[in-house]
């Protein structure tokens, strides 16, 4: 079966030879290598002044940084997870501003601004770099430039879940940058990160707030290549094996390469692209025929891809494009789609989707 949705994201073998050794111990200097070796790649990875890494799946780092430096959030909503920043604040009794649009709409720096600039007591915002619930890639850079031309204190949250490791991230204006090990990194679900500018690291100083998710706790142990609390040590250890292998800039190249080809492929089917702006990260479907196409995917051809939620639980399938994919598997999927389409007698099969695939994919190579 290939697993094409967009996290979990299958573990290629090497990594999971790397992570079948016996279990080393969190208080260790040999765990502690693994560790630091890690946390000098993150750094490197997004370019920002720390990092953390913490044994949680990526929401856990969300509330975290909400706790610790948020007291009144713009929420930008336009899809599930961005929802979960504004459930979180509502969890805290936090007061908050929220944007909200359909999943396939992104707000503009504009509307940003005016918010802004209308309400000076927003301290924060939160924003996710792709809303995987339906594909869309907000202009995360953008907001994030103009947010701080208006208030330079700001504090940018970004969730950037299935972005990091998927494109090369301008974190210039991002103050807090969070991912997670289960997508483009193809680790299991358990670890979170989180990249930190100065101003985040000078307000974690001043906020000593929670206990498992105090960062200020954490950040202090981590600097020693160690944690508060027990370490996610076969996922570290995964990830130390992760940066062994990947060639950052070859990953970017081939990601975009895959995501365009796909999309290609698929309209050349005459399927719709759901999100206004595609994220990289997948390539999302809107049709009223998504449950049986994925049926079939699954049962006939052994490609498992996800659906949507909510809303969109039953009108749209998602692709997943991040992580080093064969370029054989991408070309199956989009061949398997075809002959879905064949078989629902939607059209008639004649290997359209894998030719141009190939076409957009090496022409851009």
């Amino acid at each position: 079966m290939l697993l094409f949705t967009p996290g979990p994201t299958p573990t290629p073998e090497i990594i999971r030879q790397a992570m079948a050794v016996p279990t080393l111990h969190h208080r260790t200097k040999e765990f502690e290598s693994y560790f630091e070796f890690c946390r000098i790649k993150l750094i490197e990875l997004i370019n920002m002044q720390d990092v953390l890494m913490l044994a949680s799946s990526g929401s856990g780092a969300m509330e975290a940084s909400v706790r610790t430096f948020c007291k009144k959030p713009l929420c930008i909503n336009s899809g599930k997870f961005g929802e979960r920043f504004v459930k979180i604040a509502k969890a805290y009794n936090m007061p908050f501003i929220e944007i909200l649009n359909d999943w396939d709409t992104a707000p503009s720096s504009d509307e940003v601004a005016k918010i802004l600039n209308e309400d000076r007591e927003i301290d924060s915002i939160c924003i996710q770099m792709c809303e995987s619930a339906g594909g869309l890639r907000h202009n995360v850079e953008d907001i994030a430039k103009v947010a701080k031309e208006i208030n330079k204190n700001i504090v940018v949250i970004v969730d950037a879940i299935t972005a990091l490791g998927v494109e090369e991230i301008d974190t210039a204006n991002i103050d807090v940058l969070i991912g997670g090990s289960q997508k483009a990194f193809m680790l299991p679900p358990g670890m979170a990160m989180i990249g930190l500018s100065n101003l985040a690291l000078d307000l974690i100083d001043k906020n000593d707030i929670g206990f498992y998710f105090n960062l200020k706790t954490e950040l202090k142990n981590q600097r020693k290549n160690t944690t508060a609390w027990t370490s996610p040590t076969t996922i570290i250890i995964g990830l130390a094996k992760y940066f062994e292998i990947a060639n950052m800039k070859d990953i970017y190249k081939d990601t975009k390469q895959r995501a365009i080809a796909t999309r290609e492929a698929l309209k050349a089917l005459n399927l719709k692209i759901y999100p206004k702006n595609p994220a990289l990260a997948m390539t999302t479907i809107y049709s009223e025929d998504s449950l049986k196409i994925r049926k079939i995917l699954k049962d006939k051809y052994e490609v498992n891809i996800a659906g949507g939620q909510d809303k969109l639980k039953d009108s749209i399938f998602r692709i997943n494009h991040m992580g080093i994919i064969p370029v054989n598997e991408a070309v199956w999927v989009v061949n398997a789609i075809e002959l879905t389409l064949n078989e629902l007698h939607m059209r008639a099969f004649d290997g359209t989707a894998g030719r141009v695939f190939l076409e957009n994919y090496y022409k851009q190579g």
